[in-house]
This record gives C-alpha cells, structure tokens and sequence, in this order.
C-alpha cells in the first residue's frame, strides 16, 4: 500500500476509544485462586449499559468488526480505555473506584489485573494500531508500583489513573505518599491518563436528582485532578512525567489555569488572604507546567471549543472519537470533523489527529500513514463545511458550539 502524502489523506487517531472483554473471557485471564468467587458474583451482575447490551456488545472484543467499523470511520488507530465491567466491580463501573474493604481491595485488584492481562492481548493483536492503558488502585502503593511495572513489561502504553472521591479514606492525588508512583512512571516514560466521566465522583445516594447531580458534577471532580498534581508540586518534583485528562472538555481549562497561576503568585509574595501563608509555592508558573507536562485527549469537540486548543498550544491537544459509545462520533466522524474543523491550516490538523498522540502514546505513525492512505479522510473532504447534520447522529460533536 503507498505511503499517504501531507496533500492527501489525514492520519486519524483516536485519543478517546473503549473496549473491554466479555465474561467468559475475563473468566480465562483471571487467577484461579478467584474463579470460584468470580462465577458466583457473575451470576449476580446485571449490566446496566445500552451500548454493552445486545449486538452493540461485541465492539468491545471483536477485531474484526472493531477494525471494519473504525476503517470505515476514517479512523486507523486507538487509544484504549475500559469499557466493559471487570470482575468484581459495582455495576454501571468500567474504570477503578477506590475499594473500601480489604476484601473489596483484593477482589477488585484480581478484577483489574484479570482486564489488564486481556488488555495485553487485545493490543498485542494489533501493535501498530492500539496503544492500551493499564489499570491500577491506589489503596496500597506497593501493589501500585508492582502493577505499573508489569503494564511496563507486558506493552501497554500508559497508565489509566483513578480517581480520588473525598472521604473514602483514600489518600488524595496530591498527597506526598504518590510521589514513588509518578517516580516510577517517570522513569518508566509512561504518561498517565485521567479520564472524565466518573471517577472520583463523591456517593450521591439515590435522591430523585442523584443523576442529574452527578452529570452537572462529574466534570468538576474529573477536572480537580490537574490542580491536585500541578499545585502540589508534581510536576516540579518530576519534570519528565507525562499527564493526560481524556473526555473532559477543554473550555474549563483556561479559567482554571488563570485561577491557578493568580493564586500561585499571591503565596509567592505572602498575600494569600485572611487563611494566612500557604506552604506550596511553585518555582514556575502552574500553566508552565501545563505547556511542559500535561496534554489534553479532547472526545467529539465542538465548533466552538476549538479555540482553546490554539490558546493554550495546539500541540498539548488530541482529537477523540469516544468509540463505541452513543456519544461518540462514529459512524459520522468525517461528518463530524467538518463542522468543527473545516476551514483549518492542514498541518494543524495532522498535528491534532494523529502528531501529538504518536508522540504521547508511541505510535508508529509512518505504519498508520500507509493504512490511512486507503481509509483516511481526505484533506479536501474535511476542508468542506458541513452544511446539513445526520438525522439520526447522536454525538455532542452535532449539537454544541
């Protein structure tokens, strides 16, 4: 296949993509010493999730359709995030909350290592096209620390970070007992991924508004997880370590710096208010850090987010689709990307689509190129405004500016 020319076809990555095994399959890569368990909470487990129900399913696990329907998206390579329920796990839960018990603990752990080690495969099937990020807890950093290596050695290309929620008796993100877990991703060159969507989110309980609370609230504790690293120092301490916020918009973001850099240089000359001194102050600026240290996995953006993306530095951003789910772009991410890019300098976008993620994430992007030379949009095709959205497109991408 000829290799794709800078005038021809965008290379697409995904930044945001989710896939997970099915029972049966979790069952074959669990230790034995929790099969027995894990039949018996399985027969319990009802899955509450419309695109894990029925023929939608088999997205999850299934490469060849899996492969088809993204080709035929445009799309050539992913980043892979969990999408179906590890064994153990609440129901309606795919990425790590903090277990509680010990026995939780030791449950859910076999759980994430048994999606780990499927994880493993499911990429090593494909190498050049999906680049898979390990799970971990943070309930005991010694069994962090073995995990992490062992997503190291087994070709998984990065760390899915939980979520911390107050009061689960978990210590929060910026506590200094972490610092040999970022020591350890830093000298491993693992960048670490949050994504929004849930983790971290306080117990709501069950009020008539619950849900509605959490959709206006989950953002909110998935954002707090970039001030909790850079006000904290982390970044200071570890200069080479790599942060990733995936699926959380990208608007929050210059608010948030300004309000970080404001109060950094109020405690750098003693003026931090009636709550008296502060006791961090950072050497640079916390939206150095950013420009330096974190990137941003932005899912189905609209028209008018984009303008972020060149204020804060097009190189710190990454297009994603969020496939499988509702929200997400297929099968209309062509349709998709021309209302919200038409009209964009095609260097920008090759840098957007797929430049940053290769350097992130460590894909292979001369392999990507010659198989998006067959599939890939081409640059005259995004360039065209689109004028009539799909009847039936269900992404955030068609309805928000």
């Amino acid at each position: 296949m000829a290799t794709s020319t800078l005038t021809d076809r965008y290379t697409i990555i995904s930044s945001d993509c989710h896939a997970g095994g099915n029972h049966a399959q979790y069952r074959e890569y669990l230790d034995p010493a929790y099969v027995e368990r894990f039949d018996e909470w399985r027969g319990r487990y009802k899955n509450p999730f419309r695109d894990l129900q029925d023929d939608g399913r088999s997205r999850n696990w299934d490469d060849e359709r899996r492969i088809s329907e993204m080709e035929a998206d445009g799309v050539v390579a992913e980043v892979v995030f969990p999408n179906t329920v590890p064994p153990f796990f609440p129901t309606g839960v795919v990425i790590a909350p903090a277990p509680t018990t010990p026995e939780d603990y030791e449950l859910r752990l076999a759980g994430i290592r048994a999606h780990n080690r499927w994880l493993a495969d499911f990429c090593a099937a494909h190498p050049e096209r999906r680049a898979g990020l390990g799970q971990i807890l943070l309930n005991d950093v010694d069994d962090t620390l073995e995990d992490i290596r062992w997503i190291a050695g087994h070709g998984l290309a990065g760390v899915l970070l939980p979520g911390v929620a107050p009061n689960t008796g978990i210590e929060p993100l910026f506590a200094p007992a972490y610092d040999r877990v970022w020591a350890l991703c830093e000298e491993l060159d693992l960048p670490v991924t949050h994504h929004g969507g849930g983790s971290g989110v306080p117990d709501l309980g069950t009020y008539p508004a619950s849900t509605v609370v959490y959709m206006m609230e989950a953002g909110f504790f998935a954002n707090r997880a970039l001030w909790h690293l850079v006000m904290s120092g982390v970044f200071e301490r570890f200069p080479g370590l790599r942060f990733v916020m995936t699926e959380q918009g990208a608007g929050w973001l210059p608010g948030a710096l300004r309000q970080m850099d404001d109060l950094n240089a109020a405690m750098a000359v003693g003026k931090f208010g009636e709550l008296g001194p502060a006791a961090t102050v950072l050497r640079r600026s916390p939206s150095e850090y950013f420009a330096t240290n974190c990137w941003v996995g932005t899912s189905f953006p609209p028209p008018g987010e984009t303008g972020v993306f060149r204020r804060l530095g097009l190189d710190r951003f990454m297009w994603g689709s969020d496939y499988p789910h509702r929200e997400g772009t297929y099968p209309y991410t062509r349709e998709s990307l021309r209302r919200t890019f038409a009209g964009w300098d095609p260097a920008d976008l090759r840098q957007l689509f797929s430049g940053t993620a290769a350097e992130v994430y460590g894909f292979d992007l001369p392999a990507l190129n010659a198989i998006a030379a067959g599939v890939g949009p081409t640059v005259a095709e995004v360039a065209e405004p689109l004028e009539t959205v799909p009847a039936d497109a269900t992404s955030p991408a068609f309805y928000r500016d």
